[in-house]
């Protein structure tokens, strides 16, 4: 006879259940290289890759027009050596039956001056930077410039809840990184290609830190939109 012990063990699943019935899987964030982006990232992360499925790689192809805007210019100014501050932004969509599709890297654009400024003032203690957290998404494709004071065409109504951005939870990627991941849900279809950070929850207002234009991301009613932002600081030489 062989004694033993026996502990007990189970799985856990969470799903967050809206007033209007609306179930939505809680998943865990996804893990995107928590660094100043390499032309490896850029790559393994970026660009379509053998053994992904073809809905990401699609994308991926589409959307490498948009990620080459942001490379071009990091890449000058690491070759130069210079000091950059820029947004890198990593995109997951959680479908409403809890299928995780990992797009990857979708923009290295673009820190706004309207940021610029609202950082400023923080050293003045005129603004709290911390609330630069707020994540909205769009459907405005114009092209990113640092001149933006909000997204072409904010989602609103189409957001559960409405007019609310995702509140980001902000994590220390690096010495040098600033991370915020948000999720954004869908009770309507939403033909996504714009996002930016934000100082307040409130669509409509606040301001701007970041936007990002990227190939469309087609959410359905019950999809989400986890978006990580990293604003990322380098030093010259």
């Amino acid at each position: 006879m062989h004694g033993g012990t026996i502990g007990p063990s189970g799985d856990l699943g969470l799903a967050i259940i809206r007033r209007s019935g609306a179930r939505i899987p809680v998943v865990e964030p996804t893990a995107w290289p928590m660094r100043p982006v390499t032309v490896t990232d850029v790559l393994d992360h970026g660009a379509p890759q053998k053994g992904l499925s073809r809905e990401v790689n699609d994308w991926r192809l589409r959307n490498l027009r948009h990620l080459w805007r942001g490379v071009r210019r990091v890449g000058l100014a690491r070759s130069l050596r210079l000091p950059t501050m820029y947004g890198q932004l990593w995109l997951t969509v959680i479908r409403s039956d809890g299928r995780v599709v990992d797009l990857g890297l979708a923009s290295l654009r673009v820190v706004t001056t309207a940021g610029v400024g609202y950082i400023v003032d923080a050293f003045q203690n005129l603004t709290e930077v911390e609330n630069l957290k707020y994540h909205g998404i769009g459907t405005g494709n114009t092209a990113e410039a640092s001149a933006d004071t909000a997204l072409v065409t904010e989602s609103t109504t189409a957001l559960n809840p409405d007019s609310t951005r995702a509140t980001g939870t902000t994590t220390e990627g690096a010495s040098n990184i600033y991370r915020t991941v948000g999720t954004l849900t869908a009770d309507a279809t939403i033909a996504a290609v714009e996002h930016g950070i934000f100082s307040q929850a409130a669509t409509g207002g606040g301001t701007l830190l970041d936007r990002s234009v990227f190939s469309t991301v087609t959410l359905a009613s019950g999809d989400s939109l986890q978006a990580t932002y990293d604003l990322t600081l380098t030093a010259g030489s």
